[in-house]
């Protein structure tokens, strides 16, 4: 499955930050991981640090599926409301999901921190603003569930917007505390060279062919014709899940991404806030460490690649066409443009945990625009499920739930 296209922005500009050979020999491991993206090297990095001997494969180049072409936006928010949440799946298993998202967030930083990353994380407040006047009513729905949780928020007026950070035609939003930017691809990377110092081996361009399920292993054959034999196998696939699991437990999408010039001091009022609004779909924006504004959006249901990118002019228009109704007087120069895939989930969680089919098997999968926060939910409860221990959140990210 092709998951990116065109110009990915990071891919561009982070280039070839390393290669790792293809499996030439058999090996034998603790735990396989399958999927070399930002998940991947998240629940490698956590395997590792436990001190598991662990081995991931690709069938790309590593990083190159679904990381190059994310926004990379970290917020703790969940594409499903809080209060609709709680609707769902009742208040503790939604208040603990959203907490969830907002100590990866702490993680990331903390983890940043350790690795000496260069890849620009930043601490940043979250503003979700009505785009109509018929949103305000659950939006302040939504503002009083989770300031009953805990989480620290402030209701801005229309007006407190426009004179903090310059949006117009705005109906009034949610400003939260909680939020971060980071270059996925870059920060993927340089978590995997950290944790290959500390044991951990990489192959690249190379693929699952087929697995072979044992008495307390799993036997991986590769289409090179080697084969990894493992104790447990923990896929990291994302997207591409929908290949290996047949039941309909996921919807594509398609969405869209532009990236201005370098512009430092147009974007100074919101260089520490990820933006988003209430339309459906919603277009969202962050600035990048270079100086730059994103923006995505334009959401649409996922029927290939070739369809997906067929739409790449018309969404390039519809995105600073939207950009436009909350910044009238802004010309927005476009350096990059390009697609990617995403899933939804009906209550906009992720799947962590076992699979009925897969034995010796965990799956980690972050849906939706909390996929990298997600993943790192995923390391803890990994790192648990490795202890044959459970994770309170395990119940409501189930498959078959």
């Amino acid at each position: 499955m092709n998951l990116k296209s065109n110009e990915p922005f990071w891919l561009l500009k982070n280039g070839l930050v390393n290669s790792y050979p293809s499996l030439k020999s058999n090996e034998e491991c603790d735990v396989l991981i399958i999927g070399g993206g930002i998940t991947g090297s998240l629940i490698a990095h956590q395997m590792v640090n436990d001190g598991y001997h662990t081995i991931l494969v690709d069938k790309r180049e590593i990083g190159n599926g679904s990381t190059s072409a994310t926004t990379s936006m970290l917020q703790y928010e969940i594409d499903v409301p809080l209060f609709e949440l709680i609707d769902k799946i009742g208040e503790k298993g939604a208040v603990q999901s959203y907490e969830a998202c907002s100590q990866a967030i702490d993680t990331i930083d903390q983890i940043s921190k350790r690795i000496k990353s260069d890849a620009g994380f930043k601490r940043k407040k979250s503003l979700y603003f009505a785009s109509k006047k018929k949103d305000v009513a659950w939006l302040k729905k939504e503002f009083e569930a989770r300031k009953k949780a805990g989480f620290k928020v402030k209701w801005l007026s229309a007006e407190q917007i426009l004179e903090q950070f310059g949006f117009e035609n705005t109906y009034g939003g949610i400003l939260s505390g909680q939020g971060g930017s980071i270059d996925a691809f870059q920060f993927a990377h340089e978590l995997l060279m950290y944790t290959t110092k500390k044991g951990l081996k990489i192959f690249d361009k190379t693929e699952v062919l087929k697995v072979e399920y044992h008495k307390g292993f799993n036997i991986a054959v590769m289409e090179s014709g080697f084969h990894i034999k493992a104790k447990k196998i923990i896929y990291c696939v994302g997207y591409e899940s929908k290949d290996l699991l047949k039941e309909n437990f996921v919807n594509l999408k398609s969405t869209y991404a532009v990236v201005s010039e370098i512009e430092n001091d147009r974007f100074k009022s919101i260089d520490s806030l990820l933006v988003w609004n209430t339309d459906d779909p919603y277009l969202y924006m962050r600035t990048t460490d270079d100086g730059r504004l994103l923006i995505g959006g334009g959401d649409e249901d996922f029927y290939g690649a070739e369809k997906r990118d067929s739409l790449l002019d018309k969404k390039e228009k519809e995105i600073i066409k939207a950009l436009q109704k909350i910044k009238p007087d802004y010309h927005f120069y476009t350096d990059f443009v390009w697609a990617g895939t995403f899933g939804e989930t009906k209550d906009g969680l992720p799947y962590i945990g076992e699979h009925k089919k897969f034995r010796n098997s965990y799956f980690v999968l972050g849906f939706g625009g909390n996929g990298i926060t997600f993943s790192v939910t995923g390391m803890e409860m990994a790192s648990l499920f490795m202890k044959n221990k459970k994770h309170p959140l395990s119940r409501y990210f189930k498959f078959g739930r």
